[in-house]
């Protein structure tokens, strides 16, 4: 089977919601192949303990890319501890100009309770507005659900996990098996 015939793997929402002084990072379990559910309670969010600063990260993308960029992740923010951003640009510069890291296909969300990015391949450490980013095959649907519910009372927990539920109902890569992790800076 050559590359172009290969059906690829496709799937994943993943969710970080920051409202009041909590940050809630939600990530379905389905992993597909092609029209094929491969797994469906796959845990692509996890929780980072370099030097003794927590942070979330959600991944979409390819799991063993996912993974190794968690690992490069974690190397640089044991180099620079408690300076996020600092961490996920150069974690993004390395990404884009090593030729390795070039060929890795994941996006990342990576929060420390304080700080909310999106690192992609492309260089990009982006700050999404409205204090909500969304990453994978329904990561639109579920950005658009909480978007709406952000002016409510609802808590952020409660804000990810509905919006999870609303792209899980519209997009076939997505199901209901969550994994959520609540950080807060405080």
């Amino acid at each position: 089977m050559t590359k172009s015939e290969f059906p690829g793997w496709h799937g994943t929402t993943i969710i970080g919601v920051r409202k009041d002084n909590e940050v809630v990072v939600a990530g379905d379990g389905q992993v597909s192949l092609g029209q094929t559910v491969i797994k469906g309670t796959a845990r692509k969010v996890r929780r980072l303990n370099p030097g003794g600063h927590e942070v979330v990260c959600g991944f979409a993308g390819s799991t063993a890319d996912a993974f190794t960029l968690l690992e490069r992740l974690e190397v640089k923010l044991e180099a620079t501890p408690g300076q996020l951003q600092r961490a996920c640009v150069e974690l993004a510069k390395d990404w884009r100009t090593d030729k390795y890291l070039q060929k890795l296909e994941a996006m990342l969300i990576v929060t420390d309770g304080a700080e909310l990015y999106v690192i992609t391949g492309a260089g990009d450490v982006l700050e999404p507005e409205h204090g909500i980013a969304a990453i994978g095959s329904g990561g639109n649907f579920a950005l658009a659900a909480a978007r709406a519910m952000l002016d409510t009372d609802k808590a952020a927990e409660q804000i990810a996990r509905e919006a999870m539920q609303i792209a899980a109902d519209i997009c076939v890569y997505t199901n209901g098996n969550l994994t959520v992790e609540r950080i807060s800076k405080g």
